[in-house]
Formats: C-alpha cells, sequence, structure tokens
C-alpha cells in the first residue's frame, strides 16, 4: 500500500470518528473520492487525493455539525456538480433521501456514475436548472448549495423547493458584507428567515469557512421561481438605487 494511500485511509477514518459514519460509508466515500480523482470528466480542478478528502469530503460533511442537516429527511442538493457536497452527505446520511439537481448534462453524467461507484441508494439525479424542477417544489425540509451562485440568487433557487420549516444551507468561504445585506433583503422577499453565519472548520488547515443557513417560514410568494436565468439577470437582493 503506497504512502499516499495510508495518508488517504487515515483522513477517511478520521472523518468517520468526527461524524460517527460507519464502515460501508467510509467505502461509499473511499469510492467517491477514487473516481473524483481518477475519472479524466470529473467537474473538478482537484486531482490529488489528499487534497481532494480535504477540499471536498471534509468540507462537504461539515454540515453534519448541524443538527438541521442530520435529521433531514427529504434533500436536494442543487448545482450539485461532482457531487459535493450532496452525495456525500447523501452517504453519511443513508435514511434520507436525496436529489442531485444539475443542469449540464456532462455533469449528470458524472454525478451518474458517481452514485453508482459509491453505491448510494438514496440518492436520484435530475438533469434540470433548479428553477425548472417544478417537481421539486415545496418537497424538502433541506436544501443545500455550494460553489454555485452569490447568496441572494442561490436563495431564490432554494426557496420554492423547500417546505414551509425547511432549510437552506449554503457554503461560503471569507465573510463579504455586502453579498450578506442582498441576501437578507432576498430572503425577506422568499419567505426565508436572513441567513444564519456558522464558522466553521473541515479541515486543519481550513480558513475563512462558512455556513450560511436559512429557515423557510412562509410560503414563497407565487411568482417563484421566476423563469430560468431571471435570478442572476435581475437578483432579488439588489440595491435599487433611488431616481
Amino acid at each position: 500500500m503506497s504512502h499516499r494511500r495510508v495518508d488517504t485511509d487515515a483522513a477517511l477514518a478520521s472523518l468517520a470518528e468526527r461524524y460517527g459514519l460507519g464502515v460501508p460509508a467510509v467505502v461509499s466515500l473511499r469510492a467517491l473520492l477514487e473516481l473524483i480523482v481518477a475519472d479524466p470528466h470529473a467537474p473538478t480542478a482537484i486531482n490529488d487525493a489528499a487534497r481532494a478528502v480535504d477540499d471536498h469530503l471534509a468540507d462537504s460533511l461539515v454540515a453534519l455539525d448541524l443538527d438541521v442537516v442530520r435529521g433531514a429527511h427529504v434533500a436536494a442538493d442543487i448545482g450539485s456538480g461532482a457531487g459535493l457536497p450532496g452525495l456525500a452527505l447523501a452517504i453519511a446520511l443513508p435514511a434520507a433521501d436525496f436529489t442531485l439537481v444539475e443542469s449540464a448534462a456532462r455533469k449528470c453524467a458524472f454525478l451518474e456514475r458517481a452514485v453508482a461507484a459509491s453505491g448510494a441508494t438514496n440518492v436520484d439525479v435530475v438533469c434540470a436548472r433548479a428553477e425548472s424542477w417544478t417537481g421539486g417544489i415545496g418537497r424538502h425540509d433541506l436544501v443545500t448549495a455550494r460553489a454555485l451562485a452569490p447568496l441572494d440568487v442561490v436563495a431564490e433557487y432554494a426557496a420554492p423547493l423547500l417546505r414551509v420549516g425547511g432549510t437552506l444551507v449554503v457554503w461560503r468561504g471569507q465573510r463579504d458584507p455586502a453579498a450578506e445585506a442582498a441576501a437578507e433583503r432576498a430572503a425577506e422577499q422568499l419567505g426565508l428567515t436572513p441567513p444564519g453565519i456558522r464558522p466553521v472548520h473541515p479541515y486543519r488547515a481550513a480558513e475563512h469557512r462558512h455556513l450560511y443557513v436559512y429557515s423557510k417560514v412562509m410560503e414563497t410568494p407565487s411568482g417563484f421561481p421566476r423563469r430560468p436565468g431571471a435570478a442572476l439577470k435581475r437578483p432579488l437582493g439588489a440595491r435599487i438605487s433611488p431616481t
């Protein structure tokens, strides 16, 4: 066994201990890791296993520090890309049903391979834009998003998919006061609370990592979701200049 494989196994074992994961979850996470590193069509620039454990798996699983994530029953990961954080969380939470939502056909094909490689049986892949996925509206108690879009835009994508009482969790790096103010303005229009901001430390060298946690407290108005592309072109959180 190579030194690199030993280091990777040790890192996975550390994650398992931290989050109380059993052997089946570790086996599935290892399979996901190996595919991400080896597949030339994986939608990520990281092809070093040690970095991928930290930047992908550990960074995804850090949401398990939140009780609302551990308690989820029906979850959707929007803009799922390489299955992060959605597939990693689905592996860790086998009693929850996860849907990985991705609009790019090439990434959807990778997600199908990743689900098969991991052996996860609680995961579906939907190849569609979040705004176009009418079958997901109002069904979820958890929506996750990592490296997708500005905070206010992600909130608009996610809010219609949540049931009242559900939670949106968004991964972010260093805090940005302007983006946070925009997120609050958007949340007010979508039936969401302003995001609570949780500093997290997914691995030893991690810096400036935060989870933004919204709760859905009322139904999202009937005008949402807007047509595909509208959220990016006319973000709800944009400050309107006085005329």
